[in-house]
């Protein structure tokens, strides 16, 4: 992968709270406050929103991957910032919003500790891989805050009402193999593995057709939250107006006959 320079913040200068790369059609977007855990700052939010937009609207960008630099993916928000000046809800739209909001496949790579806006930010990515040292979290009830970024709404339909009660009210820790049984994550892998496996991922569906990927993602999480009849009417709609190229299909589909599928 090459690095891509990111501009320098007020924060530091030399050291970038994101940093981006590109592995092909893949951007993978790594938090890069490590010594903080990845607690996700200001500085650290205008990138990651800046960053999702330009990958939204680059062409060459298929997939996006984020991950954590050091032994964790997040450790939330920066709370001892966040409580000390301007609220957050002056910065505009939150990272979680713009990761709904975006048409690209959003892979979260938990590389270890996701707490409490850290697990948000991961359950509003498309779907999470997980190392198995990865460890999720939500400790906003238990310390007297509530979710904002999301979390509320994504869990239950993630894992269950059940579970994610259990999981948000008790603020209880779960390993990447609970959250893989629970639904949490859709893998877990050793963690040496776990970017070499994200990758995999990642490039199996850069190589699909773009406008079919993006179509598809967007009836995926409109369909999610509605009546089987209602989910059934927009596949429907999207059968008729999406419009395929008859011999871009027969190429694909015959550059795919003896490959493993």
């Amino acid at each position: 992968m090459s690095e891509v320079v990111v501009e320098a913040t007020t924060e530091d200068p030399h050291k970038p709270p994101l940093l981006v790369e590109r592995d092909g059609f893949v951007t993978v977007l790594t938090l890069n406050r490590p010594d903080r855990r990845n607690a996700i700052n200001r500085a650290m939010r205008k990138a990651i929103k800046k960053e999702l937009w330009r990958a939204d609207t680059d062409d060459e960008v298929r997939v996006v991957v984020i991950t954590g630099a050091g032994t964790s993916f997040s450790a939330g928000v920066d709370l001892p910032e966040a409580l000390s000046g301007p609220s957050p809800r002056t910065e505009g739209p939150t990272p979680t919003q713009v990761l709904r909001g975006i048409s690209k496949p959003v892979i979260a790579a938990v590389n270890g500790p996701c707490y409490t806006g850290g697990y948000e930010f991961a359950v509003n990515c498309s779907f999470i891989v997980a190392s198995d040292r990865a460890e999720f979290a939500d400790t906003h009830a238990q310390i007297g805050l509530l979710n904002g970024w999301g979390g509320s709404a994504m869990l239950p339909r993630m894992v269950g009402l059940p579970a994610a009660i259990q999981f948000v009210l008790s603020g209880e820790p779960i390993d990447g193999a609970a959250a893989a049984r629970i639904g949490l994550a859709n893998e877990v892998v050793a963690h040496e593995s776990l970017m070499v496996r994200t990758l995999e991922i990642a490039h199996r569906i850069a190589d699909g057709h773009p406008a079919a990927i993006q179509r598809m993602l967007r009836l995926l999480k409109e369909g999610a939250g509605v009546s089987l009849s209602h989910a059934l009417s927009l596949e429907a709609e999207a059968a008729v107006t999406f419009r395929s190229n008859g011999r871009d299909v027969s190429t694909r589909f015959d550059s795919r006959r003896g490959q493993k599928i």
